[in-house]
């Protein structure tokens, strides 16, 4: 029976970042990872590193989504020495394009809500008229109104960021062990098994980064673990010169030269296919945005499923009936990679959640469903 330091269920973005995270604090992890017939988000990610769309009257999700923003610069860093793979982040700042007055007006209020709702931490940011913007973005066409800009926002490549997390993580002797889907956990406080394939595997340590798995891997160590699918639809276009100095929320230009469109959101269930309805509204949205994508070849589509809880925010949880099982899981695996690889995996070592993951806790479902 092998032993570790934990055990990680699930070898996404999330799942590997906080496997990498024990691992650079000398922890031996071992990855169960089901493989890529899961309905992985990290595959199908936009790859943004965003802060200025989250924490809407959350004030604790904007302070731990900017923490994470800001410690990816030395994250990045720190993956590739280990590996010598670029993760392909960038930090030059970020819009939030607007296309009419309406939008402008709405994106105004919410800003200057998170301006307020930051309090001493601050939140900087600027509202760009058209001729601000386009001094910024030249390729804006005619018809757009504005935008929103902060200078904490970003983007990365999903792809190789997660294959530089395995790459690490494998480097500082962890386990990554795939096609290891896990139905069933022998758990007691502080100390877990699950067998796969004939070997069991063993560790006072439990993480639940399954993604969309975490519903029901979280009733077998006691968790209430309500996450739903929500799809994206993404466009990818021809690589064409550099014309986006700084990404969008909907449309970004990659280091390769790609262009990609996304940011739809549905209710399909698991259904994980491309429709043209939506793809159409996309596309649309992003000639009139940036005219000369007009002429621009799109070369693939494709869907994923976003790991979402009701109210949208991350779930961070250790089990009271098993301690030492901790649940890790959030629709921003990107995003938040930095932080679960560089504080989460921390708090799971010294086994304890600190008081400011309090609002991301599982008892707030309770708290919904007794309302």
């Amino acid at each position: 029976m092998p032993d570790f330091d934990a055990i990680v269920v699930g070898g996404g973005l999330v799942g590997a970042a906080v496997a990498y995270g024990l691992a650079r604090r000398g922890k031996k992890a071992v990855v169960l990872d089901e493989g890529d017939i899961a309905h992985r988000a990290s595959r199908g990610n936009f790859g943004l590193v965003w802060v200025q769309s989250k924490g809407f009257g959350v004030p604790e999700y904007q302070r731990w989504t900017r923490r994470s923003s800001e410690d990816w610069v030395a994250f990045s860093a720190e993956l590739q020495q280990e590996t010598g793979i670029y993760s392909g982040h960038e930090r030059p700042g970020g819009v939030t394009i607007c296309l009419t007055e309406a939008e402008f007006a709405k994106r105004s209020e919410r800003m200057a809500q998170l301006h307020l709702e930051a309090g001493n931490t601050g939140f900087d940011y600027e509202m760009l008229d058209h001729a601000a913007l386009k001094k910024r973005i030249l390729a804006i066409g005619p018809t757009v109104t504005g935008a929103s800009f902060t200078p904490y926002d970003g983007h990365a490549n999903p792809l190789t960021t997660l294959r530089a997390l395995h790459a690490a993580l494998l480097k500082r002797g962890s386990v990554y062990v795939p096609h290891a889907r896990v139905e069933h956990i022998n758990a007691a406080p502080n100390q877990f098994s699950i067998t796969r394939n004939g070997v069991t595997y063993a560790a006072p340590r439990l993480v639940l980064g399954a993604g969309l798995g975490n519903n029901p891997l979280g009733k077998l160590v006691g968790l209430n673990v309500p996450v739903h699918p929500s799809r994206g639809q993404i466009i990818v276009t021809e690589r064409v010169q550099p014309v986006l100095p700084m990404p969008t929320l909907m449309i970004r230009q990659t280091v390769e030269g790609t262009l990609m469109i996304g940011e739809s959101r549905e209710d399909a269930g698991f259904d994980d296919t491309t429709s043209p309805e939506i793809l159409h509204t996309l596309a649309d949205r992003a000639v009139k945005t940036f005219p000369f994508l007009r002429d621009t070849r799109i070369v693939r589509t494709w869907a994923a499923l976003r790991v979402m809880a009701p109210d949208g925010l991350p779930i961070y949880e250790q089990s009271r009936e098993y301690p030492g099982a901790f649940v890790c899981t959030c629709h921003s695996g990107v995003t938040l990679a930095a932080a679960h690889a560089l504080h989460y995996a921390g708090y799971v070592i010294d086994g304890a959640l600190p008081p400011e993951l309090a609002r991301f806790s599982t008892r707030r479902f309770d708290v919904q469903a007794a309302a």
